[in-house]
């Protein structure tokens, strides 16, 4: 099957798109698109992959699902396009990095710059429906995403993993500590974010850890 995809992904997840599930799950997903509205638009579907190829991959964050309203989701789990409001969950990680970092709160929560410099963000269910939460989880995103984390975690050495919140957390279950380093936190919703989000100190221990593995530290 031929997905379009930032290539040193698509040699190492060929195999995948050839599997009975993805069949079915792109089945699923263009049917979506032609019935109603569905996040983020069908050409940013893999942009998370697109900016940041396999080989340049550094750190990955793990979201759950797209922002479900308009002009919010561009395949970049907790960013938002440009001139866009910052949803809560993002207001809340500007203000970690503000607080661990000492640096201002962005005039955008586009986070392309993050992903251009090796930071994966990536979301374990790719699509949604508009106004609809979750409505294309367990249709087989899932198992794709884990694919991911698996290569990533099984082919590279000394990537940082954000594990925000129990359902990221469950994701880290293939990822060696003996490889990576792995950081996890409450997730920064506004529910949960003053149990443990706040203070955590992921960026700056990421960076640290970046710098000890002789890689360029991530300019948040």
């Amino acid at each position: 099957m031929n997905v379009r995809i930032e290539n040193s992904w698509k040699l190492r997840l060929e195999q995948e798109f050839e599997k009975d599930y993805f069949q079915h799950l792109v089945q699923f997903v263009k049917t979506a698109y032609s019935q109603g509205t569905v996040y983020p638009p069908a050409n940013k579907i893999f942009n998370a992959f697109d900016l940041c190829p396999f080989d340049q991959t550094k750190v990955v964050i793990i979201g759950q699902d797209p922002y479900h309203e308009p002009n919010q989701a561009h395949g970049l789990c907790f960013s938002v396009m440009d001139n866009i409001p910052f949803p809560p969950s993002l207001i809340n990680i500007f203000k970690e990095i503000q607080n661990d970092l000492h640096i201002s709160m962005p005039t955008s929560g586009n986070l392309e710059r993050w992903a251009m410099q090796g930071v994966l963000l990536l979301n374990a269910t790719l699509t949604v429906n508009a106004h609809q939460a979750g409505s294309h989880q367990q249709k087989g995103w899932e198992q794709f995403t884990d694919k991911v984390i698996e290569l990533l975690a099984n082919e590279k050495k000394n990537l940082v993993f954000m594990l925000w919140g129990a359902y990221a957390q469950k994701k880290g279950a293939m990822i060696s500590p003996a490889n990576h380093l792995i950081l996890q936190s409450p997730h920064p919703s506004p529910l949960s974010a003053h149990r443990g989000f706040f203070g955590n100190h992921h960026f700056s221990l990421a960076n640290a850890y970046l710098v000890e593995n002789n890689e360029i530290p991530i300019t948040w």
